[in-house]
């Protein structure tokens, strides 16, 4: 019981916080044990529902995790047992029944099994849009209704994207593993691109009125530091983590007072989180010492960059386009030449790279980043009426709300330039 002594607890904040931070870590346990994705779902649920009365009534117990575990497993056991086909399950879930499996909630080691989950919900055999939604619910615990709203879609959609999902999982019977060594780094690159893509759309909306949606950020850094703690010398799953640490220092930055876009060009640098970014510094040589690197040591490597640069013109420009070089060499797409053009026309001139710009203009349609890069080409050249076309064009393939309203304000700045 809690002491009459002891500040009052708002159990439903601290089951939240458990449930939160533990639930992926149960799940998966559950998970291996049973061998059932939606018995272990429901199982532990109920656990949680049990959990509210019996801790308001009693307070929280010494060892949290282990109550809801052992709880799930009682409530797991009673689920089978109502099952019509019990009998010819039994067998395969007599270990429950065990005395060992009730053991007093503080006696359980439990196993963390979060690595299994992982690889299961980024499976390649999945669509990349349903491995992001199960990683967010089943390793992040997030609801149904959380993660529509950070992806703004219908509560329905997504509950039928999670549906399907899990469908896949049991009709293609997707093993609850991680890989062997043959294929683990093929199948760790999918794994990565998740829990990335979870993090730009929470750093850089593609859609809605928020240009940043901070709780993916958080969700994506917390992921990762799963990641990081269950593979410690995996150089890419270290670079990862420093890469979106970074980044995120950033945050506070990228908006003014009134909520307005600002670039990196003119941030205010006292704004960046320096705990972050000398984390993030730190995983980078981590990560470089392993030797061999890969694209997020060197993403993380052109971010730890940026962050070294007191001011924006004092930014080691050449550093970065050798840093996008070597990227390309690893994955030669025309976005990452876009992006080495662009270091390299504040290490030369804008109009010293704008042909090289032309020429890959044929790789893009509709992609706004390319676009806006153009326009900031010519605009530093000069040529205001061709940056006006492209500020359009950049305006008209955006989706966020802050990046129209910041193309807006820069058409309204250089519109009376063209006549000059």
């Amino acid at each position: 019981m809690v002491s009459s002594s002891s500040p009052p607890i708002n159990f439903d904040v601290a089951i939240q916080k458990i449930v939160r931070e533990e639930w992926g870590y149960l799940l998966s346990s559950l998970i291996k044990s049973l061998n059932d994705l939606t018995l272990a779902e429901d199982a532990l649920q109920d656990a949680v529902e049990a959990a509210l009365h019996h801790w308001r009534r009693n307070g929280l117990p010494k060892a949290p995790n282990a109550w809801l575990l052992t709880t799930a497993k009682r409530k797991a056991i009673d689920k089978i047992r109502r099952d019509r086909n019990f009998d010819s399950k039994k067998q395969d879930y007599l270990f429950l029944t065990e005395p060992d499996s009730a053991a007093a909630e503080d006696e359980f080691d439990v196993p963390d099994e979060r690595l299994r989950l992982i690889f299961t919900c980024c499976h390649p055999a999945l669509d990349k849009k349903i491995s992001v939604a199960l990683t967010l619910q089943l390793l992040g615990g997030l609801s149904t209704a959380e993660i529509s709203h950070a992806f703004l879609i219908t509560r329905e959609t997504m509950a039928q994207r999670l549906v399907r999902g899990k469908r896949k999982i049991k009709q293609a019977a997707i093993p609850f593993v991680v890989p062997d060594k043959s294929i683990f780094s093929e199948r760790l690159d999918a794994v990565l691109s998740v829990l990335y893509l979870i993090f730009n759309e929470g750093y850089s909306a593609t859609s809605g009125e928020k240009h940043v949606r901070g709780e993916l950020c958080n969700e994506a850094i917390r992921l990762a530091r799963i990641l990081y703690r269950l593979r410690p010398t995996e150089p890419e799953v270290i670079a990862l983590l420093a890469l979106m640490l970074i980044h995120d220092s950033r945050r506070t930055a990228r908006f003014s007072g009134s909520g307005e876009l600002v670039t990196l060009e003119n941030q205010d640098r006292r704004l960046w989180k320096k705990d972050q970014i000398n984390e993030g510094k730190k995983l980078v040589e981590e990560a470089l010492g392993c030797g061999n690197p890969g694209p997020y040591q060197i993403q993380a490597a052109i971010s730890a960059v940026h962050a070294d640069a007191a001011s924006y013109d004092e930014t080691d420009w050449r550093e970065i386009a050798l840093l996008y070089q070597e990227l390309y060499k690893l994955n030669p797409t025309p976005v990452i030449e876009l992006n080495r053009l662009v270091a390299l026309s504040y290490f030369t001139s804008a109009e010293e790279q704008l042909d090289n710009l032309n020429r890959l203009e044929s790789e893009f349609r509709d992609y706004q980043p390319f676009y806006a890069a153009k326009a900031d080409f010519l605009n530093r050249c000069g040529h205001y009426k061709q940056a006006i076309k492209y500020y359009k064009l950049a305006l008209k393939h955006s989706g966020n709300e802050n990046e129209k309203q910041f193309f807006e304000r820069r058409l309204k700045s250089i519109m009376p330039l063209q006549e000059c």
